[in-house]
């Protein structure tokens, strides 16, 4: 069982020669530009490897980008191999990262709540306050309203 900082020192390893092998190596039309390697985790015993990874486009290109990624492993495996120098090269698995729907998700929250504080403060624009404007009673106010 490997220590976790030799696990994270493979894992960045791995991410930087995946995406530089994407970026330069690879010439299947369906990697472009547009697949971006966003994180990679390694297993304790150093045999697998979790490559997660971003498609800008459209699901059309998600998919493609999946199927290149799956017809590109071996060629992938072999450029980690060789520039890892460990005794067994971990084997690869890529999935597609759900940080960008997730930042949409959440924009999409914030826009919803920022448009219903639009509608509570529009609708309290003109709105009294229900005790009147001073709400609280005074010390000298309890005697006055005795007397009358």
């Amino acid at each position: 069982m490997a220590d976790n900082a030799r696990a994270k020192r493979l894992a960045d390893l791995i991410r930087e020669v995946v995406a530089e092998k994407l970026h330069r190596g690879i010439k299947d039309p369906r990697l472009g530009t547009h697949v971006t390697v966003t994180d990679t985790r390694v297993t304790g015993d150093l045999r697998e490897a979790t490559v997660f990874y971003t498609v800008y486009g459209d699901d059309e290109d998600r998919k493609a980008a999946a199927a290149g990624l799956e017809s590109a492993k071996g060629v992938l495996r072999t450029a980690v191999g060789a520039a890892a120098g460990v005794k067994h090269t971990p084997s690869l698995s890529f999935v597609a990262d759900a940080l960008p729907e997730n930042a949409r998700t959440i924009d999409d929250l914030l826009a919803r709540a920022k448009a219903s504080d639009e509608e509570v403060r529009k609708a309290s624009s003109g709105a009294d306050y229900a005790g009147g404007a001073d709400p609280y009673r005074k010390p000298g106010e309890d005697e006055q309203a005795e007397d009358e």
